[in-house]
C-alpha cells in the first residue's frame, strides 16, 4: 500500500483507474493490475475529497475491501449494502460515478450515503447506523427461492456492530441459517497482534475449500460422521478461541472467519473467493485502518473521518462558537456546580461537544456506543436513583430511542434532560440526518417540555431551564452557528412557558417564531411592521401571550425549522381551536417531504423559510 504525505491538490495521474468504468472492467485484472489500482484509486479519493470535502478516513481504509468485493461478487445483481455509508466514497468511484465524485454532498450532486434511487450498485439506502445485517437477511429470505444464486454482503463497521440492532440481525440470521455474509470491518488504527502469521494460517484453511470438504461431509444425518469431521470440528473450536475473537458470533449461528487483513488484496481475494461458496451465514474478520494511506489521517482517525475543502479561503476573523460550542460550556460549567450532573451520549463526544467534559468529568461522562434505546434507559435508571442525567444526542437519532423516550421516562416522569443537537435541517449530510420530526414527535408526549432557543443566549438560558425542570426536558438547536449573540454566562433558568416580546407593530397579523430563524422572521416583521414573539416554548405554550396577542388579530404567521406536520405552528392552532380564536393562520416550516442534501443555507431557501421567501409568500396572500 502506497503511504502518501498529504492530500494532492492537482489532479493525479491514475492510468489503471482510468480503465475502469464499472465493476464488470476490473474482473479481468491481474492481482498487481488490482494492487495498482488501489493506490490509484486511493490517490483518486484524497484528491476528490480534498476538493470537495466529506468523509474521508473510512473510505480510505477500505480500499482494497472495496476492490475485492467487486471483483469478486457480480454486482449490481448481487447485493453489497455498506453500513452506515461513511466508507462508500470508493464503492461509488467503481460504480460509474467517477466522474461526479466531487459532487458529493453538494445541491443536485452525489448523496452522501448510498441510495437506491442513485444507482442500481447501492443495494439499500444507509444513513443511520447498523442497518445492514437486517437489510441483506431481509433480501436473502426474498430471493432465496427465485434467485438461489444470487449473493448478499453486508459490511459493518466495528463501531456499527456496537449497536443492539446488529446483534438481533445476527440472532436471527443464525436462527434462519441462508446463505449470506456479514464483513466486519474492524478499523481500528492499528493492526492487531491477531493479524500475524498464525491467525492468517488458520483463517485461509477455515475457509478453503479441502477444509468446507471435510465438514460437509459429516453434514448427512444418513451415515456416521467420518473420523476426520470429528477431528477437523474440534481442532477449529480449539484454534478459534485461542487465535480470534470470534466465539460470539460462533454462538449466534454463524461461521467465524478472521482476522484478515483487509488491505492485502491477495489474501482477500483467497479467503472471500472460498466464501462465497459456504453454505449458511459466514461472519469475516477484516483488520483496515482508518486513514489508511495519508499519514495524517492514519494518525487522527478522529479528525479526518471528515474534511472541508482544503482550498477553501480562511478568514482571518475569530470564527464564532457553534451551538455545540455554546452547550460544552454550559454543561462544564453546570457540572461544576452540581455534582449531580451525569453527561451520556451514543457515541458522539465530538460532534455534540463533550470533550472538555469528558476530560474535566469522567467519572460522569459516558459514551454509551452506537447504543440510543440504551443511553436514554440508561438515563432513567440514573434518575431513578436522583442524578441529573444529560442526554447529548442529535435530533436525527433520538428517533432510534423513541419508545424509551416514552415508556422509561415520560411514563415515569422521570428527571432527564435531552440536549438536542443538529434539529432541524443539517445541510450536506442530507434527509437521513436531518433533524426535522422532534418537535412533532416531543410535543405529542405527556410530562416532557420542550423548548427551542433563538440564538446562543437563549441555548445557554434554556439549558439551565430544562436541566432545573424536575422532568423530562428537550432543548433542541441547529448544527453550526447563530447569530453570535453575547452570551450571558449566569445558570439562571427562565420561567417555565415564558414566550419574549421583540417587538410591537401596527399590522393585524402575528408574527410567532420558534427556534433558530429568528434573524429572518426580524427582517419580516420590520418589513411588515408586525408583531413579532420569540415563542421559545413549544409546550407549554404562553397561553397568556397567544391569548392576549391573536384575539384581536386578523392572522398569526408561525415559523420554525421543523415538520410543520404537527409542528409548533399546528400546536398554536390547536390552541385556537381548544379557546374559539377565529383566526386564519399561515405556517412556515419543513414541507411533507424529504429535503435533498445541500448546504443549510439552500435547503432553507429551498424549502421557503429564507426572509425572501417568506416576504413573497405574505405579499402574494395579501394581493
Amino acid at each position: 500500500m502506497k503511504i502518501f504525505k498529504k492530500i494532492p491538490k492537482e489532479k493525479p495521474l491514475t492510468p489503471v483507474l482510468d480503465r475502469v468504468n464499472y465493476p464488470a472492467d476490473i474482473r479481468s485484472f491481474s492481482v498487481s493490475e488490482l494492487e495498482n489500482l488501489s493506490n490509484e484509486l486511493r490517490e483518486f479519493l484524497l484528491y476528490s475529497v480534498g476538493q470537495s470535502g466529506g468523509h474521508l478516513g473510512g473510505g480510505l481504509g477500505v480500499v482494497e475491501l472495496t476492490i475485492a468485493l467487486h471483483y469478486l461478487f457480480n454486482t449490481p445483481y448481487d447485493n453489497l449494502v455498506w453500513d452506515v455509508g461513511h466508507q462508500a466514497y470508493p464503492h461509488k468511484i467503481l460504480t460509474g460515478r467517477k466522474n461526479q465524485i466531487q459532487s458529493i454532498r453538494h445541491k443536485d450532486g452525489l448523496a452522501p450515503f448510498p441510495a437506491i434511487n442513485e444507482s442500481k450498485y447501492d443495494a439499500f439506502g444507509v444513513g443511520h447506523s447498523s442497518t445492514s445485517i437486517s437489510a441483506i437477511l431481509g433480501m436473502v429470505m426474498a430471493s432465496k427461492e427465485t434467485m438461489p444464486d444470487k449473493k448478499h454482503i453486508a459490511i459493518i463497521g466495528d463501531g456499527a456492530m456496537t449497536a443492539g440492532m446488529a446483534f438481533e440481525a445476527l440472532s436471527h440470521g443464525g436462527h434462519l441459517k441462508p446463505n449470506m455474509l456479514v464483513i466486519l470491518n474492524d478499523n481500528d488504527m492499528s493492526i492487531s497482534e491477531n493479524i500475524g502469521g498464525l491467525s492468517n494460517y488458520f483463517s485461509r484453511i477455515w475457509a478453503s475449500k479441502i477444509y468446507k470438504g471435510i465438514k460437509k461431509s459429516g453434514a448427512s444425518a444418513l451415515k456416521p460422521l467420518p473420523q476426520a469431521y470429528h477431528l477437523a470440528r474440534k481442532v477449529e473450536t480449539q484454534m478459534k478461541a485461542m487465535v480470534a475473537p470470534g466465539s460470539i458470533f460462533e454462538e449466534l449461528g454463524f461461521n467465524y472467519i478472521g482476522p484478515i487483513d483487509g488491505h492485502n488484496i491477495k489474501e482477500m481475494l483467497e479467503v472471500i473467493g472460498n466464501l462465497k461458496d459456504f453454505d449458511g451465514p459466514q461472519f469475516l474478520h477484516v483488520i483496515t485502518k482508518k486513514g489508511a494511506g495519508l499519514d495524517a489521517a492514519e494518525a487522527d482517525r478522529i479528525g479526518f473521518h471528515a474534511i472541508g475543502k482544503i482550498n477553501s479561503i480562511k478568514s482571518d476573523s475569530t470564527p464564532k462558537p457553534k451551538y455545540q460550542d455554546i452547550f460544552s460550556d454550559w454543561i462544564v460549567d453546570m457540572a461544576e456546580v452540581d455534582a449531580n450532573l451525569f453527561a451520556i451520549t451514543p457515541a458522539m463526544r465530538e460532534g455534540s461537544g463533550l470533550v472538555e467534559f469528558s476530560k474535566k468529568f469522567p467519572e460522569r461522562y459516558f459514551d454509551v456506543a452506537i447504543a440510543e434505546q440504551h443511553s436514554v434507559t440508561f438515563a432513567a435508571g440514573l434518575a431513578k436513583e436522583n442524578k441529573k442525567p444529560v442526554v447529548a444526542i442529535y435530533s436525527t437519532f433520538l428517533q432510534r430511542a423513541y419508545d424509551q423516550l416514552i415508556h422509561d421516562v415520560a411514563v415515569q416522569n422521570l428527571d432527564v434532560t435531552f440536549a438536542l443537537d443538529r434539529a432541524g435541517l443539517v445541510g450536506e449530510d442530507g434527509p437521513t440526518h436531518s433533524g426535522n420530526y422532534d418537535i412533532a414527535y416531543l410535543r405529542c408526549i405527556p410530562n416532557i417540555i420542550l423548548m427551542t432557543p433563538s440564538d446562543e443566549n437563549e441555548t445557554r438560558l434554556l439549558l439551565t431551564t430544562a436541566y432545573k425542570y424536575k422532568g423530562p426536558a428537550a432543548v433542541r438547536y441547529p448544527r453550526g452557528t447563530g447569530p453570535n449573540s453575547t452570551v450571558k454566562f449566569a445558570l439562571e433558568p427562565l420561567e417555565i412557558g415564558k414566550a419574549k416580546l421583540v417587538r410591537e407593530g401596527k399590522s393585524n397579523i402575528i408574527f410567532l417564531n420558534f427556534g433558530a430563524l429568528l434573524d429572518e422572521a426580524e427582517i419580516v416583521s420590520k418589513e411588515m411592521d408586525m408583531t413579532l414573539i420569540d415563542m421559545r416554548f413549544v409546550k407549554p405554550l404562553d397561553e397568556d401571550m397567544l391569548h392576549k396577542y391573536l384575539n384581536n388579530a386578523d392572522m398569526f404567521v408561525s415559523l420554525e425549522d421543523g415538520s410543520i406536520s404537527g409542528g409548533a405552528g399546528s400546536a398554536v392552532q390547536e390552541y385556537c381551536g381548544r379557546n374559539n380564536i377565529i383566526i386564519k393562520s399561515l405556517l412556515f416550516g419543513i414541507p411533507d417531504e424529504f429535503i435533498d442534501h445541500a448546504s443549510r443555507e439552500e435547503m432553507l431557501d429551498q424549502v421557503g423559510l429564507s426572509a425572501t421567501k417568506i416576504l413573497d409568500k405574505l405579499k402574494t396572500l395579501q394581493e
